[in-house]
This record gives structure tokens, sequence and C-alpha cells, in this order.
């Protein structure tokens, strides 16, 4: 896909926006069911059934998946995205790349050894390597403009009002 195609492609959906700004406001959800024989959750992916667990680290057998690399794995694949989409709209033609996270967690916050450590993680750290020829100021501009349009990536950033209930079912 070409700047041209995405621009053609995103024009009805900007124009929608621009006249009504409430129909840009999308609610999405994700669901998941805890399984009663182990501490796991099961989350329905739509193209799949993700099993989360304990992390080893906290006990887990390594065999579900740690919610910490889902985190990562949501940004990657957001940050992915979001850069592609940006090369396109600013024809930066991209041969080739790779996006990783990385992050480290203090798992005595999360096991309640020291009050003290944090719950979460201390810094994550985004890495894009890019095979393209495009100058270093198109670098710049790809760079800033991915992190300013990724949604996890600014969701992380700024920190979301967040609430949480718990009802009887």
């Amino acid at each position: 896909m070409d700047a041209t195609a995405l621009r053609a492609m995103q024009a009805p959906y900007k124009d929608r926006y621009r006249a009504e700004p409430e129909a840009a406001v999308v609610t999405l959800r994700a669901e998941g069911t805890l399984d009663e024989s182990s501490i796991s959750c099961k989350v329905e992916t739509g193209r799949a059934l993700a099993v989360a667990g304990l992390h080893p680290a906290t006990g887990g057998s390594g065999a579900e998946l740690c919610s910490g690399d889902m985190l990562l794995e949501a940004l990657v694949a957001c940050a992915g995205v979001t850069l592609k989409a940006v090369a396109t709209a600013l024809a930066i033609p991209l041969r080739q790349g790779k996006v990783r996270a990385e992050g480290e967690l203090d798992f005595r916050g999360t096991l309640g050894v020291d009050k003290g450590a944090p719950v979460g993680f201390r810094s994550i750290r985004l890495f894009f390597d890019v095979d393209t020829d495009a100058s270093q100021e198109q670098l710049d501009q790809l760079l800033k403009l991915t992190e300013r349009y990724c949604v996890v990536f600014q969701t992380l950033n700024t920190r979301p009002e967040l609430q949480a209930t718990l009802a009887r079912a």
C-alpha cells in the first residue's frame, strides 16, 4: 500500500469523525474466564484462546502466557502497525524492520514481599530497527509520529483513568 491508497482508505473515516466527533469514540472489550482448577485466566482473543498464568518468577510453570509479556507484545504490535502506517503516509520506504520491547519488573512488589517495591514495570523500552534509505530527519519524524499515534504507547505514557469493580456472578 502506498500513501495515496492509505489516505483514500482512511479519508471517509476522517471526514465522518470531523463531522461527528462522537462516532470516533469506540469501546474495545476483552473478556476472560477464570480457570477453576489452576491459577490462570482464559482470554478470548477473537482468533484463539490465550491462557494466562503466573510468571515462573512467581511460581508459575511457564506453560501459560504471562500478562506482562502480553502487555509488551501489545505494545510491539501497536507500535509496529503504527510505524508502518506512518512510514506509508510519509512515503518512507521500509524494506524490512523489527520492533521489540523490554522492561523490568520487580516481583517483590507483585508477591507482597516488599511494600516499597513497585507492582508493575519500572521502565519499558521500545526499539525499532529498520532497513531503509531514509534520511535521519525522516527517521526522527517517523519515530516522533509513531510515538504520538501509537495507542498502546500513549496509553502507557499518559496513564488513563482506571476503574475496577468486583461483583457477584
